[in-house]
């Protein structure tokens, strides 16, 4: 019997493949359940036009068998099986696609599709077996052949029996070594795990022996075993299904029976798309953020299928970052695929579905904001700030995409509310909408800056997560109406009476002059305000950098010492202001004392550190003596 060599480009890939190519030994199963399937799609396309040929799908399966004794695994199928020159041309010549050519000579288009599309899957058995046998006999012909490989060295076929049409595959499993097991193979259980796994949703039966056991009869806690075959795939999977058919229920267990989560997800998304490019797709907003949501071992992605394959557990390229909560799964018939099956190729089907995804995700969201407001809500107490993420990540590219999604707390509501809320309540002529920023809404209620703004009945936006501002500032407007901070210089709603007047500046021209060079390098200025009533004295900043910002980038581990520039605002109708112009008039020492105390003050306002808390006591005890 002659020994037949591979040719020299096969023996080198397969070489390559055993050792490298595929990133975990045990999809070799995948594959070699796929090759099963694309064999018996083959006759189902053939039973189209032949008339000769009627396809009775209940005869049409795949079997997996453990043989632990012998050390075998053997998928069998009853599919179209070979001819000696099928098995010579589609095994003897490495990444020639039997399956690819088959699919272009029958031009398919009836939505099925054939698996296979460069031919090495088959070989992945070499990851997990010594030898690999293939016995197969071809519709219509009466001899059947064996194929037998011991791996790179080459191959034999001879003539043997096989009573019905299909294919054997029989692998010798390898014996365990120092650093890797074999055995897990051949045990029933990780069997199923496996197909479960990557091939639940091929269409026809894969079928295994399982062990059982019975209660004896008349004998109390003693047992009988014995096999029965079981059926391991589901076959149909949901997102093939129609969606009047599917209840929630069926929506939340399939999202528990792929470990998607242990919450209750908030909304499901089913997409079937039969276009340009033809995919499924289930997506679940989840309920609660995940506990390593932002740590470095949180993974983006969905699963990816081709042609119901598991092909990809965590396939983040159908996920935007400031998506990234999303789970599910997309199923395309469309995607190119690299050899092994295990990466894609960064094509335009690949890149389309995710525009789409995200698309589809942003509208979900909308409407789950419009129509169902107190889970919306509950949705965007977990992943609001990955919202604003996204609106400040890449220079504000996905603004456009995500603005209407933000929602902040409301000093007229008393809740959160969206941004065309906001809008849609603004006073006539209001040119700004407002907001304030702090550590929490109490605090945020108490500041000095927002009285004015309070007493004229303005509605503020409450900012208490760090990121807020800094997504405000690279939003810049929304629908033509720009972000104004309460700590802003000009708030754009004083009228001629509550503007400081030039008479004013003058007369106290001195008294400000003075208290700006006692607070040199603190502040940029002093001057009057006109937004405080009850409270003496309060911070404000000229600029882009606000007070609120300048907390967060000093507390970053790489600190730029990013400053704001602070102005200090002293209220001229509090008895406070005539200490100050008596203490200039009269005693420059206690002037200098009264303006750091101020300061001081602002500064415990705002939250911010006081450079010498010693000295500040010292202070107070002298305004007490």
């Amino acid at each position: 019997m002659e020994t037949k060599q591979f040719k020299a480009e096969s023996k080198r890939l397969l070489e390559m493949m055993i050792n490298s190519i595929y990133s975990q030994r045990e999809v070799f199963l995948r594959e070699l359940i796929s090759n099963s399937s694309d064999a018996i799609d083959k006759i189902y396309y053939k039973a189209l036009t032949d008339d000769s040929l009627t396809f009775d799908k209940e005869s049409y399966y795949i079997k997996v068998v453990s043989d632990k004794g012998n050390r075998t695994l053997t998928i069998k199928d009853t599919g179209i099986g070979m001819t000696k020159e099928e098995l010579e041309n589609n095994l003897g010549i490495i990444a020639k696609s039997g399956s690819l050519a088959f699919k272009k000579e029958q031009e398919i288009k009836d939505g099925h599709d054939i698996i296979g599309q460069f031919g090495v899957g088959f070989y992945a058995a070499f990851m997990v077996a010594d030898v690999v046998t293939v016995i197969s006999k071809a519709l219509g012909s009466e001899q059947a052949y064996k194929w037998e490989s011991h791996g790179a060295e080459g191959y034999t076929i001879t003539p043997c029996e096989k009573e019905a049409v299909g294919t054997d595959i029989i692998l010798k499993i390898k014996e365990n070594t120092e650093d890797e097991s074999f055995d897990e193979y051949l045990e029933e259980y990780r069997l199923k795990s496996i197909i479960k796994k990557y091939s639940d949703f091929i269409r026809y039966p894969i079928k295994m022996d399982a062990a059982i056991k019975e209660p004896k009869e008349g004998a109390e806690n003693e047992y009988k075993e014995s096999t029965e075959e079981q059926t391991i795939n589901s076959m149909v999977p949901i997102w093939r299904k129609n969606k009047s058919e599917l209840t929630d229920e069926d929506y939340e267990k399939f999202y528990q029976e792929k470990h998607y989560g242990f919450d209750k997800p908030v909304k499901h998304i089913h997409i079937n798309v039969d276009g340009t490019i033809r995919y499924n797709a289930i997506l679940y907003i989840p309920e609660n953020i995940p506990f390593d949501y932002y740590s470095k071992e949180y993974e983006k992605g969905l699963e990816l299928y081709s042609n119901g394959v598991l092909i990809m557990n965590k396939c983040g390229d159908l996920l935007p970052d400031y998506f990234s909560f999303v789970k599910g799964m997309v199923d395309s018939e469309d995607l190119s695929l690299n050899i092994s099956r295990e990466m894609l190729q960064h094509d335009r089907q690949l890149k389309l579905i995710a525009k789409n995804i995200s698309k589809k995700i942003r509208n979900e969201l909308q409407s789950l904001m419009k129509n169902e407001r107190e889970k919306y809500e509950q949705f965007y107490k977990s992943f609001g700030r990955q919202l604003k993420y996204g609106v400040y990540s890449d220079f504000g590219t996905h603004k456009e995409m995500l603005q209407d999604l933000l929602m902040f707390y409301s000093s007229k509501e008393k809740k959160l509310a969206s941004l065309d809320e906001y809008i849609s309540r603004m006073k006539d002529g209001q040119k700004y909408i407002y907001y304030a920023a702090g550590e929490s809404h109490e605090r945020i209620e108490k500041l000095p800056q927002t009285e004015l703004l309070a007493d004229k009945g303005y509605e503020i936006l409450y900012f208490t997560e760090d990121i807020d501002e800094f997504a405000i500032k690279m939003l810049m407007t929304y629908k033509d109406k720009e972000f104004k901070s309460v700590s802003s210089g000009d708030l754009g709603i004083e009228n001629e009476d509550e503007k400081v007047s030039e008479s004013e500046e003058k007369e106290h021209k001195e008294l400000f002059s003075s208290m700006k060079e006692i607070l040199s390098g603190k502040v940029t200025d002093v001057r009057i305000s006109k937004r405080l009533k009850s409270h003496p004295v309060c911070l404000t900043a000229d600029g882009e950098v606000t007070i609120e910002m300048e907390k967060v980038l000093s507390s970053m581990p790489d600190n730029q010492d990013v400053k704001a520039n602070k102005v200090l605002e002293i209220n001229s109708n509090h008895e406070v202001f005539q200490a100050l112009k008596n203490a200039l008039e009269n005693d420059k020492e206690k002037l200098n004392l009264y303006t750091n105390l101020l300061y001081n003050q602002a500064l415990l306002i705002e939250g911010l550190t006081i450079s010498d808390p010693v000295e500040f006591t010292n202070d107070i005890c002298k305004v007490m003596v």
